[in-house]
């Protein structure tokens, strides 16, 4: 059974890698490994050890910590009792992460005309 910061760290590597648009052999021909070295990585079957990681991250331009953050969101959520709209694992949402690219893909003036609209239309929902 795989430990859970494995499985973080391994959806982070997968949701930044969908995010920027790369594949996995992409990634893979990156960092100089084969593309299924990255999907023992992104499904948290095998470890990246840590100048791997930092390797990934460089390819992915992002920084070490990046694949971290939230680590420990669910289970401070759990001992709050929180109750949410939004999904606990929003970057694992295939669509979501299509959605925030397009956002992304657009010109920045019009990017913000749109979020305006979505919080207009989110708040009368």
């Amino acid at each position: 059974m795989p430990h859970p910061v494995d499985v973080h760290v391994g959806k982070r590597v997968r949701h930044r890698r969908w995010l920027v648009g790369m594949t996995q052999q992409q990634l893979a021909e990156h960092v100089g490994i084969k593309f299924q070295q990255i999907q023992k990585y992104e499904t948290g079957a095998n470890r990246v050890s840590a100048s791997r990681l930092w390797d990934i991250a460089d390819a992915l331009d992002v920084p070490v910590s990046f694949f971290f953050e939230g680590i420990d969101a669910g289970e401070t959520e759990a001992a709050q009792g929180a109750v949410s709209s939004v999904p606990a694992d929003l970057l694992g949402d295939k669509e979501a992460l299509d959605l925030v690219r397009s956002y992304y893909a657009i010109p920045e003036n019009q990017r913000r005309r749109l979020f305006e609209l979505a919080r207009v239309l989110s708040d009368v929902a």
